[in-house]
């Protein structure tokens, strides 16, 4: 069996010296480290992969476990998979799952546009009227011409913006800034990347008008640490789905091509998901086969409702 649109783009490890920052950055310095960081996460985020979509959803679930702290929830990455993944067509997925669905909708690319921010950003400010998103995502759009070409200054700017506007949306504002960075450094869809790097403390100096410097600082650094965290993940990926594509021959099952196809774009998928004409017992057959194998990881540790992924 042949994967095509698995064909990951080899990254290499980052230099030593791209990793060795600390907190007390200078600003150049900081903005250094970030721009060598995002530099060498371009050639995974620039491709165009399976791989890739299945990199940013688990992204998109960093992010979104980041979002519900900051909004006084406590869902962890397991909770927010099972309310995405064992929730029925068309069934609420509830407060945390919604969260989840919003940063998945920033890793496609139609969250490039500006256009589609006010919609896509109900879900983070169901209090904000239509009238205040589109005033807020103009003034990220604008904030991002202002930075001139300097993508996480374009972040940095896109978060003051709409923090001093409402500086209770602060899950939008960390949308918006990985939003508008994707655009500026021209990815085919933006990578989920900001929101766990930095604190309340650090959003309260996005909101005052005086925190400007000290802000695009710590925002350079929460993307350099962003940028290497999720180079990381890359890797890590790659080398899980590398196994899972030299594993599928040993599958002797006409539903093998379409379930490793699946675990190969998709976070996680259950039984169910194999494709039609496959009963949930063949299903988790085939998955537990490509465990044993060591070829794909069950992710819930539950005897039942199981979820699989690489």
């Amino acid at each position: 069996m042949v994967y095509e649109r698995f064909a990951a783009r080899p990254v290499e490890p980052p230099p030593a010296w791209v990793r060795a920052a600390g907190a007390v950055e200078e600003g150049a310095a900081a903005a250094f480290r970030a721009g060598a960081a995002l530099a060498l996460l371009h050639a995974a985020a620039s491709a165009d992969h399976d791989l890739g979509i299945l990199w940013r959803q688990r992204c998109a679930l960093r992010a979104a476990v980041a979002h519900v702290a900051l909004a006084g929830r406590h869902e962890d990455e397991a909770a927010l998979r099972d309310s995405w993944y064992l929730r029925r067509s068309g069934d609420d997925p509830g407060p945390g799952g919604r969260i989840l669905g919003l940063w998945r909708r920033l890793a496609e690319p139609v969250s490039l546009r500006p256009q589609a921010w006010p919609r896509a950003l109900r879900e983070a400010a169901p209090a904000a009227g239509p009238e205040m998103l589109e005033r807020l995502a103009a003034a990220a759009a604008d904030a991002a011409s202002a930075a001139r070409g300097f993508a996480p200054a374009a972040a940095a700017g896109a978060v003051a913006a709409v923090l001093q506007e409402r500086a209770d949306l602060d899950g939008a504002a960390l949308w918006l800034a990985d939003a508008v960075l994707a655009r500026q450094l021209g990815w085919p869809a933006p990578v989920p990347l900001i929101a766990p790097q930095v604190r309340r403390a650090d959003l309260r100096l996005a909101a005052r008008p005086d925190g400007r410097e000290a802000w695009l600082r710590v925002c350079c650094l929460a993307y350099q640490r962003a940028a290497l965290e999720a180079l990381d993940l890359y890797r890590d990926l790659a080398r899980r789905a590398e196994r899972l594509v030299a594993a599928a021959p040993r599958l002797r099952t006409k539903a093998a091509a379409g379930a490793v196809a699946l675990l190969l774009r998709e976070d996680a998928a259950k039984a169910a998901d194999v494709g039609q004409g496959v009963s949930d017992r063949a299903g988790r057959r085939l998955f537990e086969r490509l465990v044993a194998l060591g070829a794909v990881r069950e992710l819930t540790g539950r005897p039942s409702f199981r979820l699989y992924g690489l």
